[in-house]
């Protein structure tokens, strides 16, 4: 009787770790856009200003590249997040 609870348990403790690998394996590629957002609209920035710098003509280079970086991170998140949801979709088809 005790050894069967203990493969039971064990079972339990298995299946726990496979749902929570799964979970991870299923969010993993949408870690990281967050980030990819934050820095394509901080490069953007920076470069916008160091331009407005050579060129004086600030604030309106940093102001473009700033709002060009928000679009294209937004973008990326986007296309990515589509991408993704059709992998997982053709995977679950299969």
């Amino acid at each position: 009787m005790q050894a069967n609870q203990n493969q039971q348990k064990k079972k339990l403790k298995q299946k726990k770790k496979a749902d929570l690998t799964k979970t991870y394996r299923d969010i993993g590629p949408y870690l990281g856009l967050g980030t990819q957002l934050a820095a394509s609209i901080v490069l953007m920035f920076f470069f916008g200003r160091w331009l407005d710098q050579y060129f004086d003509t600030e604030p309106w280079l940093t102001i473009f590249f700033s709002l060009f970086g928000g679009f294209a991170g937004i973008y990326n998140v986007i296309k990515a997040t589509l991408l993704l949801n059709k992998k997982q979709q053709s995977e679950k088809d299969n």
